[in-house]
């Protein structure tokens, strides 16, 4: 099959043999494959990862022991625990320590034809989602995580801090709550997306300690200490960015105002499909360039740029 491949160098192989399929699991093949700022930190020795990069995706089930699933549009959860642990028979199976995580860590991913994931990571596509809305679903459910993890009140006042991929989606999910949001960023043609949503957004910097609640969703090292910076005491800080290097953190400013900080991944997939079904949130809006396979290095590249936002891989 045609794969991205990365070994400390990406290149793209059109001999990578189809992923084996376990018990309990399902090969799908794959239409979409978004490319997002955690598959450019593996890039740069994040996790060290080797093998098919690639998490977000949606695809066909073209084998699986549930015939139910047979044919479906599916989109999937990316961890796979051992289903022994502690962890896992807590239901935080994202939490095991001997999980495998799609294209992140111990498991080929979706930059490629064919992936594999156990049945139960499977959700169904509506038919009223296009490909490229449903391709959306696991980083925009990574989005909602937020809501589990922080109550989020009407009166709260919110600060995203990145305009990017990821900053735009957790805007979108958050605004959903009702509370008083405004997302900072440096670039006025991406924040329009969320303005045209009626979204409150700032260019430039906010040096004012003003929120209840800041969201790092920068992709920068600085980010952390950014969001802490603008936190009231007491305050939360939920931290979205992962990066290959940080640097220094600004602990003592967590202490002194007793901030929470909150580290926050995955998230559930049924209220992002939801959203996406009832067109609460606009995704479309966020693809700025699709590439087919044979040109995912290009593609990778090219999501690299300050202008880009969502890169997509075509596979058929």
């Amino acid at each position: 099959m045609r794969a991205i491949v990365f070994d400390g160098k990406l290149r793209v192989r059109a001999d990578y043999p189809v992923p084996e399929v376990k018990a309990g699991e399902a090969l799908v093949r794959v239409h979409l494959s978004g490319i997002c700022a955690t598959d450019i930190e593996i890039t740069k020795g994040y996790m060290g990862f080797r093998g098919v990069p690639g998490h977000e995706f949606v695809g066909t089930v073209e084998r699986a022991e549930d015939k139910r699933l047979m044919g479906k549009r599916v989109v999937g959860e990316i961890n796979t625990g051992c289903g022994e642990c502690s962890w896992c028979r807590a239901g935080i199976e994202e939490h095991c320590p001997e999980r495998t995580v799609l294209g992140i860590h111990g498991r080929n991913g979706s930059f490629a034809d064919f992936l594999a994931l156990p049945q139960k990571n499977l959700h169904t596509v509506p038919d009223a989602l296009s490909d490229e809305e449903a391709v959306f679903t696991e980083p925009l459910a990574a989005a909602f995580e937020i809501t589990r993890q922080v109550d989020i009140g009407p009166n709260e006042s919110v600060c995203i801090l990145g305009d990017g991929r990821l900053g735009l989606l957790v805007a979108q999910a958050l605004s959903l709550t009702g509370c008083n949001l405004v997302c900072v960023g440096r670039h006025p043609e991406k924040l329009k997306i969320l303005e045209e949503r009626g979204i409150e957004t700032r260019l430039g910097e906010i040096l004012e300690r003003a929120f209840d609640l800041a969201v790092d969703c920068t992709g920068s090292p600085e980010g952390f200490n950014s969001a802490v910076s603008i936190t009231k005491p007491r305050g939360t800080v939920v931290v979205k960015t992962t990066v290959a290097g940080r640097g220094a953190l600004d602990l003592n400013r967590v202490v002194v105002d007793e901030i929470t900080v909150v580290g926050s991944r995955c998230g559930p997939f049924e209220p992002a499909i939801k959203a996406l079904k009832k067109k609460s949130v606009d995704v479309v809006a966020l693809i700025t360039k699709t590439f087919p396979i044979e040109q995912g290095v290009e593609a990778i590249e090219f999501a690299k740029r300050k202008d880009a936002l969502k890169v997509l891989l075509k596979m058929a």
